[in-house]
């Protein structure tokens, strides 16, 4: 069983916060990873010939893994916005949906990619296209939802702040 921590970060100890620190740099590598796999299939579109287009998606990669995948989780009091539809949850689940939605398009499109690699498969155009923009669709997804919950973290904090001086 894998413990979450629910102590902030200032709370944390040494080691909790060097494993954190080990566990998004490992993240952002497997999205930068992501980035270079869908890059070199990209090579077959005109659009990715550069090296800096391939460096460029490598780090875009590697900021949609290093902010989508570990979602900060806001204070148990915090009161999201009312549910969006009727039953399927709220904001929070909603910005959960677009970080998984985005790991699962960029891991499926570098699978894809890699798979063409190993098995030495020419890639047409039109397909390497359909790949990179899927890839870039998933990645703008998981920064996204990283984006929004940091926002709601922080108006999180900043009303527990308010109603604790309030008092």
């Amino acid at each position: 069983m894998i413990i979450k921590p629910s102590a902030s970060w200032h709370t944390r100890s040494t080691l909790s916060r060097l494993a954190h620190i080990l566990e998004r740099t490992g993240l952002a590598l497997v999205g930068a990873a992501c980035g270079l796999f869908v890059a070199e299939v990209g090579r077959f579109i005109e659009v990715i010939g550069s090296g800096e287009v391939v460096f460029a998606m490598i780090i875009y990669g590697a900021t949609g893994f290093y902010l989508g995948i570990d979602l900060p989780q806001v204070p148990a009091d915090y009161r999201m916005h009312l549910p969006l539809w009727r039953g399927l949850g709220n904001s929070a689940d909603m910005v959960e949906l677009l970080t998984a939605a985005g790991t699962f398009i960029t891991s499926v499109t570098a699978i894809t990619s890699v798979s063409s690699i190993i098995l030495g498969e020419t890639v047409r155009p039109r397909t390497a296209g359909i790949i990179c923009l899927s890839w870039a669709i998933g990645a703008t997804m998981q920064i996204a939802a990283g984006v929004i919950a940091r926002i709601e973290l922080g108006r999180a904090v900043k009303m527990a702040k308010l109603a604790l001086f309030s008092r």
